[in-house]
């Protein structure tokens, strides 16, 4: 298992955790082996945490005294935030994964970015160009649009309907392990996710048939699952939460286990998609520069670059270079050159660094004791912030 997929494995699982220990303490919900309706003393009954991610999702419950995130079926603790439809029938997660490269036009991904936006965001925008399916204008919003069959009128769906299909899925998840029917969640959010964002998921939570008791921010999430609420004493925290399509900066303070966000900033539209993207950008002017293809056009290709990048990302987890490698990717032309890390960083260093400078200003002056981390060499900038440990150096 690369550090990516590590890091998102680590990610899922500590939301999920802190999705259902924060439900606990706020709410005064339990959830209770047994428990198939609602209590009559005005708690709910058996609640799971969900964490949605733009690239991956989990799903947790309280059982036996503890929490447990849960296994899918191929016993996997994280499941791709993909929905596919084929001729025979619709594919969530691994499966909707596996098959995108045969089947771009009707594999969805991604559509965490697209939630509680407006068609006409730039970051909408940028994003339709890059995508293997359509999106289209539906009342200003923008909307996925698919075959079920292939030669059939394309239907289209809204970001909450995508969304409800991933959430379905953990649910399925959840009760399968439980062995019985599960109706109240609790979902973790961006911190930086605007009303909009966070009202159009607790819609899509309803769609998919769950009362989404909360909402709760991810970088409390992880501040909870890093067990800091159990230190004694009171303490300034910095959460830095670079996701598969999302980042938070937040600073919290605890006290006696009691957490006051004091500060938040962030971007709904940062992560390791970004990464991806601009690798494939590079190869894509590569590509047209050597052997005048224009990858753009073509929506198998431009899925099977994806993939590549993305494994190539991983891969420069533990290695300085790879090949990346794509057998006729386009019109019977292999791909197959080195990327090394510097590049890597080269290509990502820049945007990173424009997108964290203005957002230093609003946190330079309170300074937390710790730093906890798992990323990559994005994170290096962020240790300045902290008189604690200067976080560990890798790639995400």
């Amino acid at each position: 298992m690369g550090v990516h997929k590590k890091v998102t494995h680590f990610r899922c699982a500590a939301a999920a955790v802190a999705a259902l220990l924060i439900l606990s303490v706020s709410c005064g919900v339990r959830a209770e082996d047994g428990d198939t309706e609602e209590k009559k003393d005005g708690k709910i009954g058996t609640t799971i945490g969900i964490d949605l991610g733009t690239t991956y999702s989990c799903v947790g419950v309280y059982k036996n005294g503890r929490v447990e995130i849960i296994a899918n079926e191929q016993g996997n603790r994280i499941t791709p935030s993909y929905v596919a439809f084929t001729d025979s029938e619709r594919l969530i997660g691994d499966a909707a994964k596996n098959q995108a490269t045969s089947n771009p036009e009707r594999t969805i991904y991604d559509v965490k970015r697209l939630i509680g936006r407006n068609f006409k965001d730039n970051t909408v925008q940028k994003d339709k160009k890059l995508l293997s399916y359509d999106i289209v204008d539906k009342g200003g919003k923008p909307y996925v649009s698919t075959m079920m069959k292939a030669g059939t009128e394309e239907k289209v769906f809204s970001p909450e309907e995508i969304s409800a299909m991933i959430l379905t899925k953990m649910k399925d998840i959840a009760e399968g392990f439980l062995g019985k029917k599960v109706k109240n969640a609790v979902v973790t959010v961006p911190a930086y996710f605007n009303d909009a964002q966070r009202q159009a998921t607790k819609d899509a939570g309803t769609i998919a048939g769950l009362n989404v008791a909360r909402v709760i921010n991810e970088p409390t999430a992880a501040a909870i699952a890093y067990g800091l609420d159990k230190k004694g004493g009171e303490k300034n925290i910095l959460v830095f939460d670079l996701g598969g399509g999302t980042f938070d900066v937040s600073i919290l303070t605890i006290d006696n286990g009691v957490f006051e966000v004091i500060s938040t900033n962030g971007d709904t539209h940062l992560g390791g998609e970004d990464f991806d993207q601009r690798v494939m950008q590079y190869f894509i002017k590569l590509i047209k520069k050597k052997q005048q293809k224009d990858l753009t056009k073509d929506k198998r290709a431009m899925q099977k670059l994806r993939r590549a990048c993305e494994r190539a990302k991983r891969a420069l987890s533990s290695q300085h270079q790879v090949r990346v490698e794509v057998e006729s990717l386009i019109d019977g032309v292999d791909l197959s050159e080195p990327l090394t890390r510097a590049r890597f960083e080269e290509l990502n260093a820049r945007p990173l660094q424009e997108d964290l400078e203005p957002r230093e200003e609003g946190h330079e002056r309170r300074r937390p004791g710790e730093v906890r981390d798992r990323r990559h060499r994005p994170c290096r900038r962020v240790h300045p912030y902290s008189k604690g440990p200067v976080p560990p150096q890798g790639l995400l």
